[in-house]
């Protein structure tokens, strides 16, 4: 497996494994064990940042994903073991080749205009809603930054009764 495989599977179906927005904290950890690094704002406020490698997740107080986030800027991209066979990848994707292996796997996709401005552009799969950014370094063919599906919005029933408490 290569991480083009990775990000067409991304892609394809906006998750990876057991990681899918909205999916639940401990239904991932099952699978993938705990989390390389976990960030937690100066309060101890949520939602906490948590990273297995290069892919980061935020998740909410009601422990639901509500973000995702695959960096591939680095030299070396690092996947927990129950995502992948292969634990590192290359980083820097080409934009040619990402473009390339979506076509090749049927993955229909669109520019994104909304973070296509000065020194990056950005594409969209139609079918998972997921955003692939890349940066275009100067005198460069565009090279993957990072890639991961819309926020999940969704109303926190943890946060609602914190709210509720007296």
């Amino acid at each position: 497996m290569e991480l083009l495989d990775v990000l067409t599977e991304l892609a394809r179906s906006g998750q990876l494994g057991p990681v899918a927005n909205g999916a639940d904290w401990n239904a991932v950890t099952e699978v993938l064990g705990e989390p390389f690094e976990v960030v937690v704002g100066k309060r101890r406020s949520w939602p906490w940042l948590l990273a297995f490698g290069d892919l980061e997740l935020s998740v909410c107080r009601c422990q639901k994903i509500i973000l995702i986030c695959l960096q591939t800027w680095r030299d070396v991209v690092e996947l927990p073991a129950g995502l992948a066979t292969e634990q590192t990848f290359p980083g820097h994707p080409k934009y040619a080749d990402v473009i390339a292996a979506l076509d090749d796997a049927g993955c229909a996709w669109e520019p994104y205009t909304p973070l296509t401005f000065d020194n990056q552009c950005a594409i969209q799969a139609i079918s998972s809603g997921v955003v692939f950014v890349f940066e275009i370094p100067e005198g460069e063919d565009p090279v993957l930054n990072i890639a991961g599906p819309q926020p999940h919005q969704h109303e926190c029933v943890a946060a609602a009764k914190t709210r509720a408490a007296p």
